[in-house]
């Protein structure tokens, strides 16, 4: 009993440094998400977690260090109570806790999402008393929690893919005394037991906005849901839905990334040497450098964004200095490759991955103002376009 009260002691120190924290990033300026935050135990959600060690292996490959109360509690608390994203799971497979063992590369299926960026979606839903909000995605259980210290957990419906996470988060839940509605359910299909909505918020990225969740919200309401697709670029759109079932609303500022919906996933596109061979394309110049998407800034992650609508089937991968585009559905490659100072493109098959992108940036560097903000998404029974007074329409892939 000991032990267990020290622990709990030192979390709650530990709970009040990371709220003051968030105070004094400007991020906690309502006083019911400031009193959320300095109630709910986040390491109770969080029993295990993986942080990246600082060497990769022998391989190259990242490896990722379990981390528990067991093996080092004075780390798990100090990573639980910091404003930190935790990888709870890889490639879909559950950890054993009680014996958990490193990784070596994989993907992240699974987290504790960064408690700021939590309360930013939680505070760009505009969530009142007495509303009914969904949300996609329970996870560990800690944005849920939150959610229910605020408003109560009688207008909450969280639904998770992954029935052992939704366990392991309904466990937590409970022992904190919250009672949301739960279930396992594909948020690409909504909840329609608990529909309608007043808000719905997604915790995973679509490729477009599924169109069960418009269908599942009230007319005045308001879905909250990432964009990403598999060039890997991020956006957020806050959606109001109308009395005729179409939606609209800007793009959000803010860099910003989530794990996408399972059924969202890019697919493996094979070996890229595969893709390279064949009968050689005619070079041309480039007209613009792969950095105006690869770059590690607000732009270029916008740019990507942007330029994955164009493209919405494409991929992205590199070779050394070489960047290769591969599109899997209608077998089109693009290959980037510097020469004498700048690039050269070959592109191959029906769709002109490269061309397609350029046009993008061409059009964006001729507009005047083209940040998230100035962005609107519009969504109707005959397609979803992102529209900008200045650029050409974007569309999204149809709906899967």
């Amino acid at each position: 009993m000991a032990e267990r009260y020290d622990c709990e002691t030192a979390a709650a120190d530990r709970r009040e440094a990371m709220t003051a924290s968030l105070v004094a990033e400007g991020v906690l300026d309502d006083p019911s998400w400031h009193d959320a935050v300095a109630t709910v135990p986040r390491h109770r959600f969080v029993p295990g977690f993986y942080l990246p060690a600082e060497d990769r292996d022998d391989l190259g490959l990242p490896v990722w260090e379990p981390v528990t109360a067991e093996l080092d509690q004075e780390r798990w608390l100090e990573a639980a109570y910091s404003d930190t994203t935790l990888i709870t799971q890889f490639d879909g497979d559950e950890p054993d806790w009680k014996d958990p063992v490193e990784r070596h590369g994989g993907a992240p299926t699974s987290s504790s999402t960064l408690p700021s960026l939590v309360l930013r979606m939680w505070a760009d839903a505009d969530l009142h008393e007495g509303h009914s909000v969904l949300e996609i995605g329970t996870g560990t259980g800690y944005s849920t929690a939150l959610a229910c210290e605020r408003l109560g957990s009688t207008g909450l419906t969280s639904i998770e893919a992954d029935s052992r996470r939704l366990d392991q988060a309904a466990t937590a839940l409970h022992g904190c005394g919250y009672s949301p509605n739960l279930a396992t359910a594909d948020g690409l299909y909504g909840y329609w037991p608990e529909a309608p909505f007043d808000r719905i918020v997604a915790a995973c990225s679509f490729r477009s906005v599924p169109p069960a969740l418009v269908a599942q919200t009230r007319p005045g309401g308001k879905i909250l849901l990432p964009l990403s697709g598999w060039l890997y670029g991020y956006a957020r759109v806050l959606l109001t839905v109308s009395d005729d079932g179409t939606a609209e609303g800007p793009l959000l500022d803010g860099t910003i990334s989530f794990m996408p919906a399972r059924a969202h996933a890019a697919p493996a596109f094979g070996n890229p040497d595969h893709w390279a061979a064949g009968p050689p394309e005619t070079p041309r110049p480039a007209r613009h450098d792969p950095q105006r998407i690869n770059a590690a800034t607000d732009e270029a992650f916008h740019l990507r964004f942007l330029a994955q609508c164009a493209v919405p089937d494409a991929q992205m991968t590199g070779v050394g200095d070489v960047v290769q585009l591969v599109d899997v559905v209608s077998g089109s490659v693009a290959t980037i490759t510097p020469r004498d100072g700048g690039w050269e493109v070959r592109e191959r098959g029906p769709v002109k991955l490269w061309e397609r992108i350029e046009a993008v940036i061409s059009a964006y560097d001729a507009s005047d103002d083209a940040g998230p903000g100035s962005f609107r998404l519009r969504v109707t029974p005959s397609g979803q376009h992102l529209w900008h007074p200045r650029m050409p329409a974007l569309a999204l892939p149809a709906p899967s």
